[in-house]
């Protein structure tokens, strides 16, 4: 009888690799301690004024957001803000932080970026006190904005910029999906089906939002609806979420 010989493909991934994957899963995580759950950025006030009612909206809202917005600011932000963080580039920080706030049309919604990226700093200041690129974090008031402190845990969980970019991409996927099982309302089974579709678009996202990192000029943040709609849910009269 013939002898047969079987090849086996293996996959060979450092310790390194994988423990920097488990980092991105951390601050991927919704249970980060920073007050996320209870932002919606919009889609509540978007089902109150009856333009989001159902998986197939939620699901048009989202990759609205998505492509429009996210890939369009908050992305490229983190890719420019990882690499000043990295130099010490005070000057670009300043930069960035100044755009991402002029750029956040309502209260709430400048609330939202201050809050969190307050609550971040203070969860990476318990874990690594010493981390040299922290002393700056005071020169940009009123406090860093989300972005930006996103950038800096990445950098100090020894991320580079691209897997920076990626689990920013998801945190804000998974957080917005949890939004809409809550507010518009939707199942379980909803929820995995709004991530099965919009999880695929991430990476042309984050290709688009690398391709004008160093073009602040092309970034985005045109979307005079959302404007209105945070605008209207700061005195809507029920409402579960923040903004």
């Amino acid at each position: 009888m013939p002898c047969t010989k079987r090849t086996r493909l293996t996959l060979t991934r450092t310790p390194m690799d994988t423990e920097r994957t488990l980092r991105m899963m951390w601050l991927a995580s919704t249970t980060l301690p920073v007050g996320g759950f209870s932002y919606s950025e919009g889609l509540e006030a978007a089902v109150d004024a009856g333009l989001v009612r159902d998986e197939a909206q939620a699901l048009d809202w989202l990759r609205g957001q998505l492509t429009l917005t996210l890939a369009r600011s908050d992305l490229p932000v983190v890719l420019r803000a990882h690499r000043a963080w990295w130099a010490r580039d005070l000057e670009s920080l300043r930069a960035v932080q100044g755009w991402i706030l002029a750029t956040r049309e309502s209260s709430e919604l400048r609330q939202q970026t201050l809050q969190m990226g307050r609550s971040l700093v203070a969860w990476l200041r318990g874990l690594q006190p010493d981390h040299p690129a922290l002393p700056l974090c005071v020169e940009l008031r009123p406090a860093p904005c989300w972005t930006c402190a996103f950038a800096l845990a990445a950098l100090a969980f020894d991320l580079d910029a691209a897997q920076a970019a990626q689990t920013l991409a998801f945190s804000w996927l998974d957080s917005q999906v949890q939004s809409a099982l809550r507010c518009v309302p939707l199942g379980q089974g909803a929820g995995q089906r709004l991530l099965a579709a919009l999880t695929p678009l991430l990476p042309a996202a984050i290709a688009h939002a690398t391709s004008i990192r160093d073009h602040m000029e092309r970034w985005q943040s045109y979307s005079p609806m959302l404007a209105i709609l945070s605008s209207r849910h700061e005195t809507q009269y029920s409402r579960l979420f923040r903004s």
